[in-house]
């Protein structure tokens, strides 16, 4: 009896046990949730016939968005020749595979019938940006997971049971270039289709023009490589397992300071633009968003903080070279990508216009999460943390010193470059 008590309390009572107890409760309250969704249908949600997209497709558009770091450092890796990035495309290949997964999930509780999810793939609407997006993420997704293999060929419990199997998903990194291309092809198309989704709904004026594509683009390579950029110092400073080279990561985060300048344009120039004359719907929108109930989450989270600071930063060397300065600004690129999601989903469905014959009317809608929406999002999120965790623990996705060889020249010494 002791002997088990001794167990319990080395293998559960730990910050490791103590996390996957509290992310395992998190899943199971999700996992009620959404069996309820399916059960009684989108009726218990607040989603309405005038806002059908809230909190499960923001989720959706994020984890995609915050995904696109995997296209963005393996095309730098294997199209580019930057070999001594490819621990971080390592790290942000697998971000990615869960990133698309959470998506997927977000999605099969949104549609109200996944059991019909495989008529896109039979009757194809060769005219539909929705349809294209589906395409694409399904295929996107399968590259993801090839891409993935050599990764978890790396599971020690994998390679002794089955150790043809794990040779096999090992020569998978050979293919890695092929890899790269397709994905950058797959994952652009759908990544600037989201946005162009938006962009040609005439019906919600403030969505329908063509910079949506364009900053959705965007938006998504900054949020990727950001998070990709955070999972991998967060993971160092909390466990011994994760190892990062800091001088790769400070590059990376310089790149991404000259991006985040693009980003910034397009965002200016998109709100500037919509200030010059007055258009039904869209001007309401627009109030709704610089003035409204959405004002703050603009301004502060999206604009100032979401942008501008992280810019800041990054193009300043003494707080890019200080890691926790460092760390805040990805933390805002990702808040800020996250922000500029939900804003842009929610307030083109806040305004709604009649098409009546006679003066033109424009209505509100409003929209605030059901708890079973609330509780299955944060569980997609729950699962997120715990596929990275495990990751981190079991296939060592943060590890910078992991070379393979085609990648000699990216090792580094333990006692000057890598920080634990």
């Amino acid at each position: 009896m002791k002997s088990i008590l001794k167990t319990i309390r080395e293998n559960i009572f730990t910050a490791w046990g103590l996390w996957l107890a509290l992310l395992g409760m998190i899943l199971f309250s999700a996992l009620v949730g959404g069996l309820l969704v399916f059960w009684k249908g989108l009726v218990i949600t607040n989603l309405t016939d005038l806002v059908p997209w809230g909190l499960w497709i923001t989720l959706d558009l994020s984890a995609i968005a915050l995904s696109a770091g995997a296209f963005s450092l393996c095309v730098g890796v294997y199209l580019f020749g930057l070999k001594r990035y490819a621990p971080i495309a390592r790290t942000a290949t697998f971000v990615g595979l869960i990133g698309y997964t959470m998506a997927m999930l977000a999605l099969v509780l949104d549609i109200g019938r996944p059991d019909r999810f495989w008529k896109a793939l039979v009757y194809w609407n060769t005219h539909s940006l929705m349809w294209e997006v589906t395409m694409c993420v399904i295929l996107y997704l399968t590259v993801l997971v090839l891409e993935t293999m050599p990764i978890l060929a790396s599971l020690e419990w994998l390679r002794k049971k089955y150790p043809r199997i794990t040779e096999k998903m090992e020569k998978v990194h050979h293919y890695a270039p092929v890899l790269a291309i397709i994905g950058l092809g797959l994952s652009s198309l759908h990544q600037s289709s989201l946005g162009a989704m938006y962009g040609v709904i005439k019906a919600r004026p403030i969505w329908y023009k063509p910079e949506m594509a364009v900053v959705f683009m965007f938006s998504a390579i900054v949020g990727g490589i950001a998070l990709t950029l955070l999972a991998s110092m967060f993971s160092a400073r909390l466990t011994p397992k994760a190892k990062v080279n800091d001088i790769l990561i400070e590059r990376v985060a310089q790149f991404l300071g000259y991006m985040m300048i693009g980003y910034l344009y397009f965002r200016f120039w998109d709100w500037l633009a919509q200030t010059y004359t007055y258009e039904p719907g869209r001007t309401e929108a627009f109030e709704i968003l610089t003035r409204g109930t959405l004002s703050f989450n603009f301004w502060f989270g999206e604009m100032i903080l979401g942008a501008l600071l992280p810019t800041v930063i990054l193009l300043y060397r003494p707080l890019r070279s200080a890691p926790f300065w460092r760390m805040l600004a990805m933390v805002m690129i990702v808040g800020g990508v996250v922000a500029m999601r939900f804003d842009t989903n929610l307030v083109g469905l806040l305004t709604v216009i009649s098409y009546l014959p006679g003066q033109t009317t424009v209505t509100y809608a409003s929209y605030t999460p059901s708890l079973v929406e609330w509780v299955t999002g944060i569980g997609i999120i729950a699962y997120g943390l715990l596929a990275f965790s495990l990751g981190v623990k079991y296939l060592r996705v943060v590890d910078h010193r992991l070379t393979s060889e085609t990648h000699q020249t990216v090792r580094v010494t333990a006692d000057e470059t890598v920080r634990a």
